[in-house]
């Protein structure tokens, strides 16, 4: 079982940034299996993908990873050979995963990313101009994209109410950053669960600012996903588009 002295080495290592990477979902839509963290991409889990590209973030000075309660130990060791992190029990929701990683944080460091875990191609640049704007003063911080698609308002009965103007629309991904404060006091004042960290810190009235993400931070979340990413690890990190 991890325990604190993983946290220490970590502290005693570079950076003022804690990323807390909820892991401990099913991911169903991916089809029967592993937990989605856990899903093999060219061989390699998504969470091992996802944490060596963290920790090759020079802001970066702990990763904790919330995994399925009964793969604690099995997570770590995975791991471990890739970087230092530590390991906790998640929860059966997102939220609950983010707060059980979030709870072992020291309150020493002033700025948490969190990151999901099925987004495991996203490059260290993304984490970088996150931490940054972070650091720069913004309270919350997200990596978005424009969206390209033409979107369609909808009734329940699939008539088009309308056409949404897609030129103030952003593709959210992660990580999603925070003032550590500021992140603990989303968690504590959330009524309810929530799928992003952003939107329970907007609910406290707090701004959310914009950085450009990367075409290759996609969710992987169904079969289709996983054929992309197989090629997207061949490919260099694009220029980044403007937000």
């Amino acid at each position: 079982m991890n325990d604190d002295r993983d946290v220490t080495a970590q502290l005693n290592a570079r950076g003022d940034v804690a990323v807390v990477v909820p892991a401990a979902g099913a991911g169903l839509r991916l089809g029967p299996g592993a937990p989605k963290a856990l899903r093999l991409l060219e061989g390699e889990p998504l969470l091992v993908h996802a944490v060596r590209r963290l920790a090759a973030a020079p802001s970066v000075r702990m990763i904790v990873v919330a995994a399925p309660r009964a793969d604690v130990d099995a997570v770590h060791a995975l791991l471990a050979p890739v970087a230092p992190v530590t390991v906790v029990a998640g929860g059966a929701e997102r939220q609950q995963s983010v707060a059980a990683a979030l709870a072992v944080v020291p309150e020493e460091v002033p700025i948490v990313l969190v990151h999901d875990a099925a987004r495991c191609l996203t490059p260290p640049s993304v984490t970088e101009r996150v931490a940054a704007a972070v650091r720069a003063g913004a309270d919350a911080v997200i990596p978005v994209l424009p969206v390209v698609d033409t979107i369609k308002e909808v009734d329940a009965d699939g008539a088009v109410l309308g056409t949404v103007d897609r030129s103030v629309l952003r593709a959210v991904q992660t990580p999603q950053g925070f003032r550590a404060a500021v992140l603990r006091a989303a968690h504590e004042a959330a009524a309810d669960s929530h799928t992003d960290d952003a939107g329970a810190v907007e609910k406290l009235g707090i701004p959310v600012r914009c950085v450009p993400g990367s075409d290759l931070a996609l969710k992987i979340t169904r079969p289709l996903d996983l054929a992309l990413a197989t090629h997207l690890l061949a490919l260099p990190d694009p220029e980044p588009p403007t937000v």
